[in-house]
């Protein structure tokens, strides 16, 4: 896939190095180091992380967009429930009310994602853990935990930035096509520099990444992920089930508000269907007026999508559930850092 195409509803000029993004560059050198310098105050205890009483793995990434971090985290919790670990999750709630106004709450599988965010309720739904949201990420998991005190270490999704919350594990998330023309913001979607890659635990790679990428990891151990998806649910009856082939030869309408929509499109392209790509922006509030166009024939949409159209969903519309699919050396490397006990500076 191409970056034009990753990037789709990003500012142009993040796509390649043009002479628009580079005006920008020298309010990227600011960007940079502040960031450097920021990171630099909490490394060396000038600016105070806060720790909590179990440990944390913060599941996160380098660029603005979607890497594919929430299917991350929910095989994560899994894998660690497996190896006898109590996972909660804290979430910024990106889109919701609730982090935009600044206070922390506990998300449950019923939550409203206009308060929540989209992520948060998905995750709750897919893992069945304790999930809470919260700008301030370290208030978020002291809720959690005074809520759910049997939980024995913490999943942060996103987050990466926050360094504030002090962390045992980092798991970088890294889809190159959402890197663009690696510049930092505002030049480009970088949130920090490509030599952070070398800084994490463990680097999830949703897709090949090139040799100049693998350079700046360092020895970091890279993972391969992808994701998976083969049945498509009735958002209006959630116990009826599609194979793709129920959609051979008939055009179906894909949405998709989503950091990468155009790989939802190209999944479904790949699975045989006649794909009508509709493109929404990232976190986007869905309302009913945004399915009711091609009465008849089907809507086929992600999971974050699906859980802010299932209350008005018409009887065509569908969602295409995937989960993600992880090298199982990554589980040994994420236990191993979790037994050391000391923390990522």
């Amino acid at each position: 896939m191409s970056g034009a195409r990753a990037l789709r509803g990003a500012p142009a000029f993040w796509l390649r190095r043009s002479g628009a993004a580079a005006l920008l560059l020298p309010a990227g050198a600011l960007f940079r180091g502040a960031a450097g310098l920021r990171r630099c105050l909490y490394r060396h205890d000038i600016l105070r992380r806060e720790c909590l009483p179990v440990p944390v793995i913060v599941v996160g990434n380098i660029s603005v967009g979607g890497s594919g971090k929430t299917p991350a985290v929910a095989w994560l919790v899994e894998e660690l429930r497996k190896a006898g670990r109590r996972p909660g999750i804290v979430s910024r709630g990106h889109g919701g009310e609730a982090a935009a106004g600044g206070s922390s709450r506990l998300v449950d599988a019923d939550a409203d994602p206009g308060l929540c965010g989209d992520e948060p309720v998905l995750l709750a739904r897919l893992s069945a853990c304790p999930v809470a949201v919260g700008r301030d990420r370290p208030a978020a998991a002291r809720r959690l935990l005074a809520a759910h005190p049997e939980c024995d270490v913490i999943v942060s999704d996103d987050g990466m930035q926050h360094y504030r919350l002090a962390r045992n594990v980092e798991i970088a998330v890294v889809d190159e096509a959402a890197l663009g023309n690696r510049w930092l913001l505002p030049s480009g979607p970088l949130r920090e520099p490509l030599a952070r890659l070398s800084g994490v635990d463990l680097i999830l790679a949703h897709g090949e990444l090139s040799p100049p990428l693998r350079a700046a990891a360092g020895d970091v151990p890279i993972v391969p992920m992808r994701l998976a998806g083969e049945r498509f649910r009735a958002l209006a009856d959630p116990g009826l089930w599609r194979d793709a082939g129920a959609f051979a030869g008939r055009r179906v309408h894909a949405l998709a508000g989503i950091g990468q929509p155009q790989r939802f499109f190209d999944q479904l392209t790949a699975m045989g269907l006649e794909v009508v790509p509709h493109p929404f922006p990232d976190h986007y509030r869905y309302r009913a007026d945004d399915l009711a166009f091609a009465p008849g024939e089907p809507k086929l949409m992600t999971s974050k999508d699906a859980v802010k159209c299932a209350a008005f969903a018409p009887p065509d519309a569908w969602e295409l559930p995937v989960r993600a699919i992880i090298g199982a050396e990554a589980v040994g490397a994420i236990l191993e850092k979790l037994d050391d006990g000391r923390q990522t500076a």
